[in-house]
């Protein structure tokens, strides 16, 4: 009984590494792809004509 649980709780901490991992990855990318974004947007106001 205690393999079994033994190998469960391996399985789920490298899941939990694995995730963290994207997690970080796909909030970095995130980010830098929303201040590519907002510099564009606030380098446009200037050819808004009121």
């Amino acid at each position: 009984m205690n393999e079994k649980i033994y190998k469960v709780m391996g399985g789920a901490g490298a899941l939990n590494i694995a995730f963290g991992v994207i997690s970080i990855v796909v909030g970095i990318a995130t980010g830098v792809l929303l201040i590519i974004s907002g510099g564009k947007l606030l380098s446009g106001r200037k050819n808004i004509i009121i």
